[in-house]
């Protein structure tokens, strides 16, 4: 186990890799690692200059641009909280976030999409236009824009990098070596599908050493270079990726906002061993008009995670993309977020089938979620988990953090079966499970059944309320482009192969499904739906 800090950790990496390729975006910039520290211990003391002190929270509302990757470490390096803020968010979400987060600075972009972060702020922040502070968030001090423009009430990006040059080496030094590893460094809001999100408080500890672990299983070195088209501000972005790249000295090479043919594109041009991504992403690299075009040779390995990762398209991104020691990763945010992986030599089957094994400093069992007892192998149940990784808690709500860590194991509401060899199967969330007529249904068997259909590109199975059964199996299906089907063959081609009662009773066909930004299929919102369609 790693007992240092990220600025420790980034120090260190600069001095033994200086030379190496640390940050490259295709449209610039391009740093080494000797640059991306220089720029970085410039922006930390341009936060001290503002008047950002050790645990202010600190929060960047931004796709993936280069600042948001040296504001990671900076804030890092003066012990501040960054504090990452979903990019589809609005403003009664802004609102919660600042307030609830304490946040005394804001980094944001222009927008993103339909979306002006800055209209949006002027809405939640009326004041901000005028100099003054603001009424509702009262602990908000700062807000800097990261770009060219100036905004009434805004730092620049540029105007905080330059402000810090009378601070010395000496003094950044010194607060640097004054942190504690077990410091909290990084706050993750929870999606919120079950209430108001909740700020996950993760610790140096905990996310330097979940990156160290996520990048053994993948064999990283300082030779290595990683596309990265997952959000920065989720786990897989900055855990995973980034922070994953910085402890190895391997390339970081971002896409600042998913498009297939770029990731393609990026990885062909900087040779990229190692690519990132949930199941959708791949699907539309793997479906993009010109795949066959693009050189993917140099692809080693990777991950898949964030969602249920298709048998079918785990084998494609291994054949046809050429990463053939992909890996699977399964976790939460609470868990830094990573619990179990896939290992890049595990038999196919494993690595197609499973989540692959608990990180070995992490323990994992399989309990009734009913009584608390641990299930023998095999028996379905939920997953919990204990660990150097688990949060130090939500932040300013201890009854839920009482609630989702009982004497060290954190809850996940995952149902999972764990085999005698320790891999572990995912059958989907404890309220997804669809219980028909006393049969227990899980989703996920289903979904990996209708994936090896010709015609399926992407599918999601909920349950929705039914007079007799208690519950019926619906399908929302993706068909690949150019394909059809109907309603009855695909019934049929489930009735010739599994059993009766997970036959789905409702087929939809859908041209996309409603994500999350981290790339999961919002399934209370096919429910909901299916429920209107169905009139029940």
């Amino acid at each position: 186990m790693i007992e240092k800090t990220i600025g420790q950790v980034l120090d260190e990496t600069a001095r033994r890799f200086p030379d190496n390729d640390a940050l490259v975006f295709l449209d610039g910039p391009r740093y080494t690692y000797r640059e991306f520290r220089e720029q970085v211990n410039r922006l930390a003391k341009g936060l001290l200059k503002l008047g950002i002190d050790k645990g202010d929270h600190v929060a960047v509302w931004a796709y993936n641009v280069p600042e948001w990757v040296l504001l990671q470490f900076a804030t890092a390096k003066i012990g501040a909280v960054l504090v990452t803020v979903n990019i589809y968010y609005k403003a009664h979400e802004l609102e919660y976030l600042l307030k609830q987060s304490d946040a005394t600075a804001l980094f944001l972009v222009e927008g993103f999409k339909d979306v002006s972060y800055v209209d949006t702020l002027y809405q939640v922040f009326p004041e901000l236009r005028r100099g003054q502070k603001s009424d509702k968030l009262p602990r908000l001090q700062h807000v800097v824009f990261m770009g060219e423009e100036s905004h009434p009430g805004m730092h620049t990006f540029a105007q905080v990098m330059e402000g810090g040059g009378d601070v010395t080496d000496e003094t950044l030094r010194q607060i640097q070596d004054s942190l504690d590893p077990h410091d909290v460094v990084n706050m993750q809001y929870t999606s919120g599908t079950t209430g108001f999100p909740k700020g996950v408080m993760l610790t140096h500890y905990n996310i330097v050493n979940n990156a160290y672990w996520v990048g053994k299983y993948l064999g990283l070195t300082e030779k290595d270079r990683m596309c990265i088209p997952v959000p920065f501000f989720h786990c897989f972005g900055c855990v995973m990726s980034t922070l994953n790249c910085a402890i190895y000295g391997a390339t970081m090479v971002p896409i600042r906002i998913f498009d297939a043919g770029e990731v393609l594109q990026a990885v062909e041009q900087e040779r990229c061993t190692v690519i990132q991504g949930v199941p959708t992403m791949f699907i539309r690299e793997l479906d993009h008009p010109d795949f066959e075009r693009f050189d993917t040779s140099s692809l080693r390995t990777g991950i898949m995670a964030g969602a249920t990762c298709p048998m079918e398209v785990m084998k494609r991104v291994m054949n046809d993309m050429g990463a053939d020691e992909i890996t699977i990763c399964y976790g939460l945010t609470e868990a830094s977020p990573v619990i179990t992986q896939t290992k890049r030599d595990d038999p196919i089957e494993k690595r197609v089938q499973t989540v692959g094994k608990a990180h070995p400093p992490v323990e994992v069992k399989i309990i009734d979620p009913e009584s608390g007892e641990e299930m023998p192998p095999n028996q379905p149940g939920e997953l919990i988990a204990k660990g150097y990784n688990i949060m130090k808690g939500y932040y300013k709500m201890p009854e839920q953090t009482a609630q989702a860590i009982e004497n060290g194991w954190l809850h996940s509401k995952d149902l999972a079966v764990m085999d005698e060899e320790g891999y572990i199967r995912i059958l989907g969330r404890v309220d997804d499970m669809i219980i028909r007529g006393g049969e227990n249904v899980y989703p996920r068997e289903i979904e990996e059944f209708l994936y090896t259909h010709p015609q399926v590109k992407d599918v999601a199975v909920v349950g929705v309320p039914h007079a007799e059964y208690g519950e019926e199996v619906a399908a929302f299906i993706q068909l690949r482009e150019g394909e059809s089907s109907s309603e009855e063959e695909i019934k049929q081609f489930c009735r010739d192969n599994i059993a009766r009662y997970k036959t789905p009773k409702h087929i939809f066909f859908v041209d996309e499904f409603p994500m999350t930004a981290s790339g999961k299929i919002q399934k209370y919102k096919l429910r909901d739906h299916a429920k209107g369609r169905l009139g029940r």
